[in-house]
Parts: structure tokens; C-alpha cells; sequence
């Protein structure tokens, strides 16, 4: 693997960092940091501890796999807890289909709510459910068919199992992909997403469900299908949710007119020879960045870096310094189209590393003039000031925050005072 990275970054360092900048946002949000006595309690009164879903720090270690197709496809997968107290995300990766669907390819991502059951179990069975369906013609109108008749199956029996196992509450946002030798399907439901770059822009991305979006509400049914039961909402248990903010609601017969629908947005492009890369995302990642600085992100990396699994952890990475608080999962689907690796990119980028530490160093250099060691938020702070050319698109100063790191921590180790040796006489 070449990479234009220099160094590493002394881990603890960086982490006491990143905790330093974001906990009053994390504190203040997220754990009740609201000073005084809790509303409707009295002085005094003990206030019931709720469990915070966010860590002190973050878990930084990440899960990356890597495959290819033999018709041409090459894929990576990136997933990260970063602040979540669990890891509630899961995929599924199956770059070729057996039988007679031996050129088609299956990718997929589901974000878990209110723990990781239902995520974990829909990536175990949906693409079952959707294969069911699936006749190898390649008649865009029937596949499509097939994955939402897959999705409403995986709805039904996981209400079976539910109930059997006696799951109380738990869901998942779900983004999908189906590869044939001519068509690119898409299908979810919630607000994960898949984008498809095409001639190094955006093409196509779907459409994310919320409960407030004014699109959806005719298929979630939002004032209909939620309703109180004996004054309260009762906890219920879907596959797949249409919306991350609304986690309870009844139940009813007809999937369409639940509070949140398991049947997924679908749609079908052709295949073309300028199609470069597809990206399926959860949250964790779109909440951070839009499609377009991604695209640029994505298109940038590939030019400068020799694994896919790489170019999956910068991104999470990225996502992480840019403030996500969630779990972050990624899979990269590269088509024979995509940028490919190039010397010259890569000389770019280490003079970009390059020139980003001397300014590091200068900026240290100019700071201590006062006597006293700069910390790294000074650092970083005059660096951001400045205009830096040749950042990589869409990732700005962020997406060299580990070059720029390493460069301070080297700079603080240069600059440490040398302590006399004194011999005894």
C-alpha cells in the first residue's frame, strides 16, 4: 500500500486532543449538562441517571475488508464505533452471486437503532429474501419487484422471530445495492445512502426518509399511524426504518401506513462505461459531508492511494475530525472506470505534506518567541487561518489533520529543553 502519508501520530496525544475540542458540544447535548436542578424536580429530589449512548472517547478501531468480482468490480468496507456507546452498525458484502446470477453483485448497510438485533438479522437474511424473486433475465420492473417484495418478507418474518424471542424494541435504516451486467438497482429505506459517481461528478443518489419530510408522508402516514396506546406509545419492532427519529408508534397490517415503512424507496440506472465508483453510507458519514465533497473526496484518494481499504479509513477519519458523534460505516464499489493510481498525484500530495510541516514549524518557531511551548490548538488555529493550496477536494484542512499532528508532536520533541549532565565529582 503507498500512501502520501508521513509519520504516525502519537495516539494518545491525539486522542486527549479530539476530547479536549469537542467535549463541551458532546457534554452539553448529550450527557445533560444543563446545570441546576432537573426540570419538574424540586431541589434536592435525586434525579433518576439515564445511561449516556456516548463514550468519554472514542473507540478508534476499525473493521476493513476488501474484495473483488470477477467481472471487474473491486470493493472495500470501512466501519468505526468512534463515540457511540455500542456498535449498532452491520453490512453485507457479496461481490458475486451464485448460479445463474454469477455476475451480479449484492452490497449493503444497515444502521441498528436502539441496539444492533435488527441490523444484525436483516443483513443475515434480506438478500435471501430479495434472491427469491429474482429471475435471471434482467427485467428492470421485476427485480425491482423482487427487492421490495424481499424487504416487506424480511418485515414479516422478523416480526415473527421478534415476537418469538420476545425483542421488545429495535430497528434499522437500510441502503442497498444489486449489480447486473446492465443495470445498477438501489433501494432504502431510512437515512442511510448510496451515491453513484459517474465522470468524476455525482449521477445519481437516493432519497433519504425522515418523518418530516414532506415527500414521505404519504407512504408514512405520519398522523395516521401514530397513535397513543392508553395515553403512551408502545414499543414496536421494524426492520427497517423510514425515519431515525421515530422509533415507536403501532403497528398495523398494511406495511405502507406504519409510522415508518418497510418498503424502500427503489430505483434503476443503466450501466455505463463512465460510471467510476458507488459509495453506500450510513448517516455517521452523510450528517458530516455532502454527496459532492465526498465524490470529489473519494476521487482525489484513488488517485494517490493503492488500497480501497485505505481510502475507506480516510474517510471515516475525516468524518470523525469534522465533528460525526456516531457510528461510521462505508462500503467503496470501484468500477473498471475509476481514477487509478498516479506517481504524479502521489508527488503532489507529499509536497503538500511537506509544505504543510514547515508551516507547522514555522508557526511553532513564531509562537514560542514569547517563551512559552504552544499548544496544538494554537497551532492548528494560525494554520486554519492561512490559504493552503493543493488540500485534497472536499476534505480541506481536516483530511491532513494526522500529517499535521505529527508535525506539531515533532516540532514540541525538538524543542524540549536539554537538561545538563552534571557529573559528580
Amino acid at each position: 500500500m503507498r500512501t502520501a502519508r508521513k509519520g504516525s501520530v502519537e495516539m494518545p496525544a491525539f486522542v486527549r486532543q479530539l476530547v479536549k475540542e469537542t467535549e463541551k458540544r458532546v457534554s452539553s447535548f448529550f450527557k445533560g449538562g444543563r446545570g441546576g436542578a432537573a426540570e419538574g424536580k424540586q431541589p434536592g429530589e435525586k434525579e433518576e441517571a439515564i445511561p449516556s449512548p456516548y463514550l468519554d472517547r472514542p473507540v478508534l478501531d476499525k473493521l476493513t475488508e476488501e474484495g473483488c468480482a470477477r467481472w471487474g468490480i473491486t470493493y472495500a468496507l470501512g466501519s468505526m464505533q468512534g463515540w457511540r456507546a455500542n456498535m449498532e452498525d452491520f453490512h453485507n458484502c457479496a461481490p458475486q452471486l451464485g448460479g445463474q446470477l454469477a455476475d451480479w453483485s449484492f452490497f449493503a448497510v444497515f444502521d441498528g437503532h436502539a441496539g444492533s438485533t435488527v441490523a444484525q438479522y436483516c443483513s443475515q437474511h434480506l438478500l435471501g429474501h430479495i434472491l427469491g424473486g429474482i429471475e435471471p433475465e434482467d427485467n428492470p420492473e421485476k427485480v425491482k419487484e423482487a427487492i421490495i417484495e424481499g424487504f416487506l418478507q424480511t418485515d414479516k418474518h422478523l416480526h415473527s422471530v421478534a415476537r418469538r424471542e420476545g425483542w421488545e424494541r429495535g430497528g434499522t435504516t437500510v441502503v442497498a445495492t444489486l449489480i447486473s451486467p446492465y443495470y445498477i438497482y438501489f433501494a432504502n429505506c431510512g437515512d442511510s445512502r448510496a451515491i453513484l459517481c459517474r465522470s468524476g461528478q455525482v449521477c445519481y443518489s437516493t432519497e433519504d426518509h425522515k418523518p418530516y419530510s414532506p415527500l414521505r408522508k404519504s407512504v408514512l402516514r405520519v398522523q395516521v399511524a401514530l397513535k397513543p396506546s392508553n395515553g403512551s406509545m408502545v414499543p414496536w419492532l421494524c426492520p427497517v426504518l423510514s425515519g431515525t427519529s421515530a422509533t415507536r408508534g403501532q403497528r398495523t397490517d398494511t406495511p405502507a401506513s406504519n409510522m415508518v415503512s418497510p418498503e424502500p424507496g427503489c430505483a434503476v440506472l443503466d450501466r455505463s462505461l463512465a460510471d467510476e465508483f458507488l459509495v453506500l453510507a450510513c448517516d455517521g458519514v452523510w450528517d458530516i459531508i455532502s454527496n459532492e465533497d465526498l465524490c470529489a473526496f473519494i476521487h482525489n484518494r484513488l488517485r494517490v492511494c493503492t488500497d480501497l481499504r485505505d481510502v475507506c479509513t480516510q474517510v471515516i477519519d475525516l468524518c470523525l475530525y469534522k465533528g460525526s458523534l456516531d457510528n461510521i460505516s462505508i462500503i467503496l464499489l470501484c468500477f473498471p472506470g475509476a481514477p487509478q493510481f498516479s506517481a504524479e498525484a502521489l508527488h503532489q500530495e507529499a509536497e503538500l505534506d511537506d509544505m504543510l510541516e514547515s508551516r507547522v514549524a514555522e508557526i511553532y518557531d513564531e509562537l514560542s518567541a514569547g517563551g512559552d511551548e504552544p499548544d496544538l490548538l494554537s497551532v492548528l488555529t494560525v494554520l486554519a487561518s492561512n490559504v493552503i493550496p493543493g488540500l485534497p477536494p472536499g476534505g480541506g484542512i481536516q483530511s491532513k489533520r494526522n500529517c499535521i499532528f505529527s508535525a506539531y508532536y515533532q516540532q514540541r520533541e525538538t524543542h524540549k529543553p536539554t537538561v545538563p549532565n552534571v557529573s559528580s565529582s
